[in-house]
């Protein structure tokens, strides 16, 4: 069997699509950011991100990497294994705390990523519950889809953020069903907020447990950071929160929040936590410096918005295609996938600006796009710059897609 032949034919398949991703090589400084230095053909330089999902730049904040420092200096390095065996310390059992206070929850679970957390968590409930039917947003994410099919019970699918579309699927289970509704609160690659006061009534009329997604929204929204559900006053009425220790609070990590009995059923049955080695404890300690700080900063939120708001209104004057949402995220349709590739390299090499393409699967086919993410870090230059180049580029179109090559030759 020439096993090579059949991921070759695979690998060949991405490229002709047009989806085939290369990584670009890149070396954030810290107190630069969103500055980094690109490594291509031997050679280095400097180029300006604009698709970090490190939305605040907490990633170098002052008081994160010196509590990492202490960390390490303290504890070292690894955590010593899983939770049930010698991998908890007591930075955990302070940043589950912690986390538990940003929701108004009883108690909060840590997982090695928002990705295992959504997977691990919809598995278990619905092996949990019996009979349990997951109604899920058509546009929810993969990690999500994963750990409803990995739970093996029935599912609905509504139409995004569709409340009239979710009460008909609701309606027509029997009313004793156990029944979760999964979503998010901001979808990250249209920007779209959930509707999720409205889905809390339903939840409430049906007798549903609700499942919410904060991934793109913990740190950004709400007096403290709690995420969307804590800025329209809802938190209590949602059973489960996951949430992410990268993107706003700039370390990695996921977890979930609940009520005691939900954190410790997962903790007791869920495989994704049960079996895996735990954060290392210098994550931890960043995170939870992350947390404290943002749950009482608001400049880094207030001028994240401005940020977003701006850019935004700077494209669209441009006659950009931008999708239009009330959220931070800043996607620009392209529509093709060879097309979306040869727009990025071209900003890349030709502009030294970093924006990775987004094509399908993240997105449907035809709906590709480039997501624009703006941190109160980037500067007025920086988006003059982005907008100069994404309208030359644009007027580009209408030639020909090799046109991105010939330009970025000139």
């Amino acid at each position: 069997m020439d096993y090579a032949k059949y991921l070759s034919a695979a690998l060949d398949a991405v490229r002709r699509e047009g989806r085939y991703r290369v990584f670009a090589d890149l070396k954030r400084t810290r107190g630069a950011f969103p500055e980094a230095r690109h490594f291509a053909d031997g050679d280095t330089r400097d180029i300006t991100v604009w698709c970090s999902n490190d939305y605040l730049g907490m990633g170098q904040n002052p008081k994160v990497t010196a509590a990492m420092h202490e960390a390490i200096d303290l504890v070292g390095a690894g955590s010593g294994g899983t939770r049930n065996i010698s991998g908890t310390s007591h930075y955990h059992v302070e940043l589950e705390a912690e986390l538990a206070d940003l929701h108004g929850k009883e108690g909060a679970l840590l997982f090695t990523s928002a990705y295992v957390a959504n997977d691990a968590t919809l598995a278990t409930l619905v092996k949990l519950l019996p009979g349990c039917v997951v109604v899920s947003d058509e546009k929810n994410h993969a990690s999500m889809i994963e750990g409803i099919r990995h739970g093996g019970g029935p599912k609905q699918i509504f139409r995004h953020n569709d409340v009239a579309d979710l009460e008909e699927k609701l309606k027509a289970l029997p009313l004793g069903t156990p029944k979760i509704i999964a979503f998010e609160s901001v979808y990250s690659m249209d920007g779209h907020i959930a509707p999720i006061s409205a889905i809390c009534d339903l939840a409430d009329k049906y007798g549903a447990m609700t499942y919410l997604d904060e991934v793109h929204a913990v740190g950004l929204y709400g007096p403290r950071g709690g995420g969307i559900a804590e800025r329209d006053g809802v938190m209590h009425r949602i059973d489960v929160i996951n949430g992410t220790l990268a993107k706003g609070f700039g370390v990695m990590g996921g977890y979930i929040a609940g009520s005691r009995v939900l954190c410790d059923a997962i903790r007791s049955y869920a495989a994704g936590f049960i079996f895996t080695t735990s954060l290392a404890p210098a994550i931890a300690a960043g995170a939870l410096a992350s947390i404290r700080h943002l749950k009482s900063s608001s400049v880094e939120r207030e001028r994240h918005q401005e940020r977003a708001k701006t850019l935004k209104a700077r494209l669209i004057d441009a006659g950009l295609p931008v999708i239009e949402g009330s959220s931070h995220i800043v996607p620009v349709t392209v529509g093709d996938p060879v097309h979306c590739k040869r727009l990025t390299d071209t900003l890349l090499t030709h502009y030294g600006i970093y924006a990775q393409p987004i094509n399908y699967p993240t997105v449907p086919k035809g709906t590709e796009r480039i997501r624009l993410t703006p941190s109160p870090q980037h500067t007025d230059a920086q988006m003059d710059r982005l907008v100069t180049a994404l309208t030359e580029l644009w007027a580009a179109c209408p030639v020909s897609v090799g046109h991105f090559g010939r330009l970025a030759a000139e």
